[in-house]
Order: structure tokens, then C-alpha cells, then sequence
């Protein structure tokens, strides 16, 4: 069936295509997506809440072509909890500053609706929204370790444990998220200030492990210096930047997700890289039903 009509969450949503593969490898349809973004948001729906939310929808599946979506979809019901946030560094033709109209994710029917439109990846600021509709201080940092050209997840998950340890010791407790990608996403709830406030104290901290391990890790962007290194990408911390929600599906050639992790899985990835593979959304989905959302766990 091309089209139907979904009750969810009280809301009569049109879906569609739900046959189309958008994972042509594993033959992953959009009713799959669908299903698991459904079946997740339990756990997922906590981590989008008062976040104005970017997609990367990919229309006709992950081997063509993708695009960034920031402002609410041409179309959207009405229903749908939209946030006008400023820009940075933009201006319009009237030399005033530029706004965004984000969508705000606050149930599995605003999910529904966005999932629908092949937007496979959910990405959020570190910061939220208020119900006035104006941005907050950021309530979290994250570091995205980024292994270059011969390096893994295994120096990820060792440099993990490092940076662990150093925000410990400013008694900052941090989360690991693999990527889904090829990296390690880590968290930790901060009350710092403004954005730039927290990325400068995040430079600083990348900064300073650059320097304890040279060999391992580094703070610079340039992409020529990462081999068989690991960037610390301090600069999501950025008012602007956004990172890929944790159980957001990936669009890469496999469904893989942006999955929560314990401590004692990225201490076995630093001994044995085969330990720490990304992981599915299948897979995904039985850890959460067995253990529920593991961000934060031990």
C-alpha cells in the first residue's frame, strides 16, 4: 500500500512506502525504520525532549544522496512543537539576524511524522529549548572521539577511559555512546555557562590530553594530522552544532545506531577492538528490552 492512515498518540498521521528499502545491504525497508524508531522511543523520546531537532533525510535510501533538514518541514501539522531559534553568523537580506524554525520532538506521534520522511538520523544541540520558545544554557557537553586513518574503535575506547578520568577528576561523570559510525560519543551533564563558555572548557581539556598523549590523541582539526590517531572533537559544543542523538539509526550502508554503552564494554574494547563493534538496531533493540536505556549505567 503506497499511503495509510496511523492513529499515534491520538494524531491521524499519513504514512507511506512502507516496502521502500532504504537499506539496500540488509534490504531494510521504511517500515522497518518505522517499526524501530517505534519500538525505541521509549527510551529515545527522553534524550529529544525540549531539543530542537536536525535531520538527515535520505528520500530514495542510504546509497543516494542525503540532505540536511534544520527547519520544520514545508507541510508540517500544526500540532507539530516548533522553536524559532536565532542562527549564528547569518544574517538576512534585511541585515537583521536570521532564525530557525526547529521541530521539537515531544512524543512518538512528532517522531512518526519525521521518521516518515526518510529522516533517519536524529541530531540535537546540547542545549534545550523553553517552553518560551528561547534556547537555554547548555545542560550537557560532549566529546566526539574521532579515530583517523588507522586507528579504531579500540583507541577510541582506550582514549574513552582516558578523558573518563579527567573529567572525574573535575567530578564530571561521563556516558559513553558509540557512534554508530565509526567513533565514541561522550557525555557529561555540566552547568557552565553559554555555549562558548563550555566549548573553550572543553578545548582546554582536549587541549591538555593532547599534550599528556601525543601519541594517541589530539585536539587539532586538521584531518592530515589524525593518522592512526584520535581527534578530540571538543567544537560540538558549538551553540550551532549539533550530534546525533543517542538511538538514532545511522545512514550508513548498514542500520546501525548511535547506541548508550557501559563502562565495562568500552573497557573491553580497549583490550580487544572485536569486543566493541557498532552495533545494529536489532541489537539495540534486545538490549533495551532487557535492560533498558543504558546511558549512564555503570
Amino acid at each position: 500500500m503506497a499511503e495509510m492512515q496511523v492513529e499515534v498518540d491520538g494524531r491521524t498521521l499519513k504514512i507511506s512506502n512502507l516496502d521502500k528499502v532504504l537499506y539496500p545491504r540488509t534490504g531494510t525497508t521504511k517500515g522497518e525504520v518505522l517499526h524501530y524508531y517505534a519500538q525505541v522511543a521509549p527510551v529515545l523520546l527522553p534524550h529529544l525532549a525540549d531539543r530542537a531537532v536536525t535531520r538527515i533525510r535520505w528520500p530514495h535510501g542510504v546509497e543516494e544522496s542525503s540532505f540536511f533538514e534544520k527547519n520544520a518541514p514545508a507541510g508540517a501539522p500544526s500540532w507539530l512543537r516548533t522553536a524559532k531559534v536565532p542562527t549564528t553568523g547569518s544574517r538576512s537580506a534585511s541585515g537583521q539576524a536570521d532564525t530557525l524554525r526547529f521541530p521539537i520532538v515531544d512524543g512518538l506521534a512528532a517522531l512518526t511524522y519525521l521518521v516518515n520522511l526518510a529522516s533517519l538520523e536524529l541530531h540535537v544541540h546540547q542545549w534545550t529549548v523553553g517552553r518560551n520558545g528561547q534556547p537555554r544554557n547548555p545542560d550537557r557537553l560532549v566529546i566526539d572521539l574521532d579515530p583517523g586513518e588507522g586507528a579504531g574503535t579500540g583507541e577510541c575506547a582506550e582514549v574513552a577511559l582516558i578523558v573518563r578520568d579527567r573529567l572525574a577528576a573535575d567530578g564530571l561523570t561521563a556516558y559513553p555512546v558509540t557512534s554508530g559510525s565509526k567513533g565514541i560519543h561522550l557525555y557529561a551533564a555540566v552547568d557552565l555557562g553559554n555555549p562558548d563558555d563550555v566549548r573553550a572548557w572543553v578545548h582546554e581539556i582536549a587541549q591538555e590530553l593532547e599534550k599528556q598523549h601525543p601519541a594517541l590523541m589530539l585536539s587539532s582539526m586538521t584531518k592530515s594530522r589524525r593518522s592512526g590517531k584520535v581527534f578530540l572533537d571538543w567544537s560540538q559544543n558549538a551553540g550551532s552544532k549539533t550530534t546525533v542523538s543517542p538511538y538514532s539509526l545511522r545512514g550508513r550502508e548498514r542500520p546501525t545506531v548511535a547506541a548508550p554503552r557501559t563502562w565495562a564494554e568500552i573497557e573491553a574494547g580497549a583490550d580487544d577492538p572485536l569486543e566493541l563493534e557498532q552495533l545494529r538496531y536489532e541489537e539495540v533493540l534486545e538490549r533495551v528490552a532487557a535492560d533498558g536505556d543504558l546511558f549512564g549505567t555503570a
